[in-house]
């Protein structure tokens, strides 16, 4: 991941990864010791598959955000078959 910087004063760029990372140490990575770099990506890397086709965030209707996304493509692409009907 690359870090951005807006303006001066402007600090909402960098707030959603910081949820993100917020909530990755909160929710399972406080407490927890690794014996080798490996089995923590492994841990990182389960969490973020959780977080990303399981869990559910209020901010997206209690959906994850794999299937906010399939909802939005499937309402754009709806969108797109009413348009042509019309024409």
């Amino acid at each position: 991941m690359l870090g951005s910087m807006s303006r001066k004063g402007d600090c909402w760029d960098n707030a959603v990864t910081e949820t993100l990372f917020g909530s990755l140490k909160v929710e399972r990575l406080h407490g927890m010791r690794f014996g080798t770099r490996r089995a923590a990506k492994d841990e990182v890397m389960d969490w973020l598959q959780f977080y990303n086709h399981r869990r559910l965030h209020s901010t997206l209707g209690y959906l994850s955000p794999m299937n906010f996304e399939k909802a939005k493509a499937n309402e754009r692409k709806g969108l797109g078959e009413e348009e042509r009907k019309a024409a």
